[in-house]
């Protein structure tokens, strides 16, 4: 995006971002960062009488010392809400322990689906860690069954298999398929790092949805991340979905901020159009 004086400054995140923050250098911590060196750089960008950055966790010590720092330099913050964020701490547990935590219909459903599928063709679940020959066709089958589900087109359709191929070259990879009469029917990208596994895409083929196979391919990578893998935390990322609330017991609140240089005249503007726009909706709720 080309800046001028009119369009506002934005973080590099997007549609695949699910959290956005800084990426500190090694040995730098995020309570004693210089703010007032960065608010003189961002005050000298083109665009810089509007901010708009998002989606962050608004616990973070960094962002409540970036919004006072904008405050006191002038500026007008305000938050806006960007999605709920469904996550499980599993810190020192079992996988037995997580799981007879679960509402009775979800074990309940996972049990029945493994049932009937013991009696279909032969089935199984795989996870891929690791580069090479096998993940290249975990990818084209990972593909194949998200173009086949009932999710939209990625929009940027080369972006899935990089970050596949980079996750696996990090050790962070965890890509669970499960197979049916030696089919792919069902497909999950998870990542683990630095203690926590992010669910990061899902999809499996409609037509079988007497099986459960997303809860049956789902329960096979907790049980994997949380005995295999220890992670102290598990997280289904962007969005309020029902069924997020049957694996996960815990809900946060991702937001964004938004800021307005009222020293300069289009900050100004832009700041009492923002304010107008919250009183009118506020009147009309």
């Amino acid at each position: 995006m080309r800046l001028t004086k009119t369009s506002p400054i934005q973080g590099v995140s997007n549609y695949y971002s699910p959290v956005f923050g800084p990426a500190w250098g090694a040995g730098v911590d995020a309570a004693e960062a210089d703010l007032s060196g960065m608010l003189r750089v961002l005050r000298e960008l083109p665009g810089s009488a509007v901010l708009m950055l998002q989606p962050f966790d608004q616990d973070d010590t960094f962002w409540r010392r970036l919004e006072r720092g904008l405050e006191l330099s002038g500026y007008r913050t305000d938050r806006f809400f960007c999605f709920g964020n469904w996550y499980e701490v599993v810190r020192g547990r079992t996988f037995g322990d997580y799981w007879a935590l679960r509402p009775s219909r979800l074990r309940n459903t996972v049990e029945r689906a493994r049932r009937r599928l013991e009696q279909k063709q032969s089935w199984g679940v795989e996870v891929l860690t690791s580069p090479g020959a096998a993940l290249e066709r975990a990818i084209a089958a990972f593909e194949a069954v998200y173009a086949r589900s009932w999710k939209q087109p990625e929009p940027c359709p080369g972006f899935m298999p990089g970050l596949i191929r980079m996750a696996a070259e990090m050790g962070a990879l965890r890509l669970g398929q499960l197979c049916l009469g030696g089919e792919v029917v069902a497909s999950q990208v998870w990542l683990v790092y630095g203690g926590k596994a992010s669910i990061y895409k899902l999809a499996y083929v409609p037509g079988h949805e007497r099986l459960s196979l997303g809860s049956v391919l789902t329960a096979a990578l907790m049980h994997h991340v949380i005995d295999q893998d220890r992670v102290d935390e598990i997280d289904y990322l962007m969005g309020d979905d029902h069924y997020k609330q049957d694996w996960m017991s815990t809900r946060r609140e991702r937001v964004g901020l938004i800021a307005f240089d009222t020293r300069s005249m289009f900050g100004l503007y832009a700041w009492a159009r923002h304010h107008a726009g919250r009183w009118v909706r506020h009147l009309v709720k």
